[in-house]
């Protein structure tokens, strides 16, 4: 276990420049290398890898873990449960990207997810993030970085460049499933596939929330270790929910906040 006092600090500036921004706002995602160092993912590693056995051997349920919980390696605020892990989440250096990315002041956290695809998991299925979330504003921002250096093997996030443009496709009411649909969508609307070829553990990838993306199978015999966080602007209010999925994700992040007000609960601090 690394003492409190011996856990590098992140709340220096990392500058994001003119063309990173403006490559994010087109494609709708960016690749930003190195924003922790060697020695810093190291550390961090170790404590969110602590936390996440923690959380997995405790049988008492978070109230906010919700549909994640324990579900194929997959862990949600953690930042809540360990101090180690809030000083990852909610560190400025990671915050001020995101800021940085939208084009605003400041930003608060929706969630932080730990997710660990061990060898021979499967591709998930292509979707919007923002099609979840019951928020009156599409300035939100997922940062996904891997905790080892990852290889295409492992599972690279796909992005399907542009699509963020169009707002949110998919509807409920409609009858097909939603991975034929969002591939009919990209193929329709000729949206470029990126990935990186390569990522080392501590860069990140940032994309919005209504960028149409998956993530690949891991064909490699290491698992996929990686730690997201959702930021969303700070001032977002919430939005009535217009399904069953909006709904739970209203009482499990957003603590059952009605319609119209501020987003600003104890599970969504501003990062300063």
């Amino acid at each position: 276990m690394v003492a409190i006092r011996n856990i590098p600090t992140l709340d220096d500036r990392r500058e994001i420049s003119t063309g990173q921004r403006d490559e994010f706002r087109d494609n709708g995602h960016l690749l930003v290398r190195g924003l922790l160092s060697a020695e810093e993912i190291g550390v961090y590693r170790g404590i969110i890898l602590e936390a996440v056995k923690k959380q997995g051997r405790d049988r008492r349920r978070l109230p906010e873990r919700g549909i994640y919980g324990r579900k194929f390696g997959q862990m949600v605020n953690l930042w809540r449960v360990d101090e180690g892990v809030r000083r990852y989440v909610l560190s400025g250096r990671l915050a001020r990207v995101a800021a940085d990315l939208l084009g605003v002041s400041g930003v608060r956290i929706y969630h932080d997810h730990a997710l660990l695809k061990d060898a021979g998991g499967r591709a998930t299925y292509w979707h919007q993030d923002q099609y979840y979330w019951p928020l009156d504003t599409a300035d939100t921002v997922t940062m996904a970085m891997p905790m080892v250096d990852q290889s295409i093997e492992m599972g690279m996030f796909v992005f399907a460049s542009g699509s963020h443009k169009n707002g949110t496709f998919w509807d409920p009411k409609l009858s097909v499933e939603p991975d034929s649909a969002y591939r009919k969508y990209i193929r329709e609307n000729h949206f470029p596939l990126s990935y990186a070829a390569g990522m080392r553990a501590g860069d990140a990838t940032w994309h919005y929330g209504n960028t149409v993306h998956h993530t690949m199978a891991n064909d490699s015999d290491r698992r996929r270790e990686m730690m997201t966080i959702t930021y969303m602007a700070d001032g977002a209010r919430v939005a009535k929910p217009v399904h069953k999925a909006q709904v739970h994700e209203l009482n499990a992040w957003l603590m059952g906040l009605p319609p119209g007000r501020l987003v600003a609960s104890e599970l969504n601090p501003l990062i300063k």
